[in-house]
């Protein structure tokens, strides 16, 4: 089945009748870090990437809830002051990023309706700003799917062999580079989650699980500043774009 999608007219908030809601999947062990702290406990300016990603969504309009998976043997997350806010819950998470997400949404089952909202995204993508998400929400607010922010393609793309020998130059016009938050109707990314995971189907993203099913998620611009941390040298960057917060450009 395909669901094309409808662009829609600027919108300031979902509607009246649809809550808002949030998950950040934290339950990774962050490995390409090559550092002991898990990577969404690494920090910038005295605090940790967790918060920095938690307190964006946080800061929201009209979220009702976040949703927090963390590893089963996570003790650093009770330390950190925003356990504090009765809008956040915690659950354990599971091996992959799809499995955490799956508990989060479990959680959120006897709170959420099918047609509410649900943001995810990555701990380890501290620079977002609320304002942000909340153009996003405006975006996609009429959409039949939801959508996800995304940056297009600038640099020349090479696909390569098995020996890392170029085998073709791909057209980068209608490359997009994925980013978080992604938001989807909850009843609609729990099925395609629970589809992708009963059908064997690794996903990578939320919107992957939609794609497999032949929905049609919508690419919002993101920031440049909306960066991921992988490695160890990303964290100079996020700190840059968190220092110049107001003056680094947005777009």
């Amino acid at each position: 089945m395909t669901v094309a999608g409808r662009p829609s007219a600027e919108h300031s908030a979902v509607a009246a009748t649809e809550s808002l809601w949030a998950v950040i999947p934290a339950a990774g062990i962050g490995a390409r870090m090559a550092s002991e702290t898990p990577k969404q406990y690494l920090q910038i300016a005295g605090r940790t990437l967790l918060e920095y990603a938690c307190e964006a969504l946080l800061g929201v309009a009209g979220l009702k809830g976040l949703v927090l998976a963390v590893h089963p043997d996570d003790k650093r997350v009770s330390r950190l002051s925003l356990v504090d806010d009765d809008r956040l819950t915690l659950v354990v998470g599971g091996a992959e990023r799809a499995d955490s997400v799956l508990a989060a949404l479990d959680k959120l089952d006897c709170r959420a309706a099918a047609e509410d909202w649900v943001l995810v995204h990555d701990a380890a993508r501290p620079c977002i700003e609320s304002a942000a998400v909340e153009q996003l929400l405006a975006r996609v607010s009429q959409h039949a799917v939801g959508g996800i922010l995304a940056r297009p393609v600038t640099d020349t793309v090479k696909q390569a062999s098995p020996r890392r020998e170029i085998e073709a130059t791909l057209p980068r016009e209608r490359l997009w580079l994925a980013q978080t938050p992604q938001i989807f109707r909850y009843g609609l990314l729990r099925e395609a989650l629970y589809k992708a995971r009963d059908a064997g189907a690794a996903v990578t993203d939320e919107s992957m699980a939609l794609e497999r099913l032949g929905y049609n998620p919508m690419l919002v611009e993101g920031p440049a500043s909306n960066i991921k941390i992988t490695y160890p040298q990303d964290l100079s960057l996020a700190g840059w774009y968190i220092a110049n917060r107001g003056v680094a450009e947005c777009e």
